[in-house]
């Protein structure tokens, strides 16, 4: 028997396999066992038919549609599925009517599926929050985005958040062991050789995406000419061209992602913060200009006077790159990246920034000291603004005498640490205090 007749005899064969092979019960239900694994609070939730309003956040192929799945089969509820892409208020507030119709007449409740919920503007979120509030329905979102960046936080707060980690290799190979086991909604009823390296590299660059290794698995299958037995044999090469290597989304939450990252490895790992930016920029397609303005506030806030050369570098960079352009002036930002991660660290210009502006709240307005006050004019000795010493005329250029408003004069905004170039100051900063 050909291929076509097989497909022919099946009517699950007109759909996908990543379609026909979406579990059904959480047993089947790879990967996420922190949030469905055995007694976890959505099993027992999913279960016992109480799933609440809830919001799943995940990367693609992790199996959020599927766990909205799942649920469909396990409630009695009326399950309803939008598409935020598609849907309108209209159809949204369709659903809200029939849902208060079906509970109030019948008792039975309202679950509504809305995915890709980041793309449902604000106003059209907003229409589904006195539903949602009053119990009317309840609803499950899902989105790819951070959803603290996308979902409004009125409806954020009436839902419970669970995050789906990124899956792995080893779960895209159970998925397609799987599907050729499988006779009747897989690959199993078809005459297959599939090279254990094939599957490997299926697995590799489907990069944790269940449903893309399962595309990939069939068309492997469906384009491969059966050999004279009637076996498909599926090799690497044939593996190769199924499946390429998945092209980076840069959104926006991977991108506050990525210079959160970049900036946390200033602190730390120079071949951290050289492979964020790199890959930012070359990758992603992100704005250099992004990573060096990061750069010059990080070598205020994070090295500051222990290494001041570190925002000489980073400002340099900045002008290295406005007149060489990207391809000459990556070398000079690496180089400003490389040179703040290896400075001494130090905090305290942040710090004293801090302390300096809790000051400002703490007194309503700052009087400047008499002593302080401007004396270039006639009448000024009258007003009683004298009394200011020059530092210049006393030892070491300095002397003791009030510079800060009368209310806060005993503060202290700036303490320098031991770390480089700001030891130094500290040990001038101890002598003053001294006199």
């Amino acid at each position: 028997m050909d291929l076509f007749s097989f497909q022919q005899e099946s009517d699950t064969v007109s759909r996908l396999l990543a379609d026909r092979m979406r579990p059904v019960n959480l047993d089947e239900y790879i990967g996420q066992e922190h949030i469905v694994g055995r007694g976890k609070l959505l099993r027992r939730a999913i279960e016992a038919d109480q799933v609440s309003s809830i919001l799943l956040y995940g990367p693609p192929g992790s199996g959020k549609t599927t766990l909205a799945h799942i649920i469909s089969h396990h409630t009695k509820a009326t399950f309803v599925r939008l598409n935020a892409v598609e849907a309108s208020v209209k159809d949204v507030r369709e659903v809200i009517d029939q849902a208060h119709t079906s509970k109030s007449l019948y008792g039975t409740k309202t679950i509504l599926f809305l995915d890709e919920v980041h793309r449902f503007n604000s106003s059209r979120q907003d229409a589904l929050l006195p539903a949602v509030e009053k119990g009317t329905i309840v609803f499950i979102g899902a989105t790819t985005e951070n959803p603290f960046h996308y979902v409004n936080g009125a409806l954020m707060s009436r839902a419970t958040l669970f995050q789906l980690n990124a899956l792995t290799k080893e779960h895209s190979l159970i998925a397609m062991k799987r599907a050729l086991l499988d006779s009747e909604k897989g690959l199993g009823y078809m005459k297959l050789d599939v090279d254990k390296d094939a599957l490997e590299h299926i697995a590799t660059m489907a990069n944790g995406d269940i449903r893309r290794a399962l595309n990939a698995l069939e068309l492997a299958v469906l384009t491969t000419a059966p050999e004279d037995d009637g076996t498909i044999h599926v090799t690497i090469e044939v593996a190769e061209e199924s499946i390429r290597r998945p092209i980076v989304k840069a959104d926006e939450s991977t991108q506050y992602d990525i210079i959160s990252a970049f900036h946390k490895s200033i602190r730390g790992s120079s071949d951290a913060a050289l492979f964020w930016f790199l890959y930012g920029v070359e990758k992603l397609g992100m704005d250099p200009m992004v990573f060096i303005r990061r750069l010059i506030a990080a070598s205020s806030e994070d090295i500051g006077l222990a290494n001041p050369q570190a925002l000489v570098q980073a400002v340099s960079a900045l002008d290295a790159y406005r007149n060489n352009g990207w391809a000459e002036g990556k070398l000079n930002i690496s180089q400003a990246i490389i040179f703040a991660v290896e400075s001494p660290k130090s905090n305290a210009v942040y710090l004293a920034i801090s302390k300096a502006m809790t000051a400002m709240d703490d007194i309503r307005s700052a009087e400047v000291p008499l002593h302080l006050r401007d004396s270039h004019y006639k009448g000024a000795v009258k007003l009683g603004h004298t009394g200011y010493k020059y530092p210049h005329d006393f030892p070491n250029h300095y002397v003791k005498q009030d510079y800060l408003p009368k209310e806060i004069s005993r503060r202290v905004f700036y303490q320098a640490t031991e770390q480089g170039n700001e030891s130094k100051i500290k040990l001038n900063q101890e002598r003053r205090r001294e006199l």
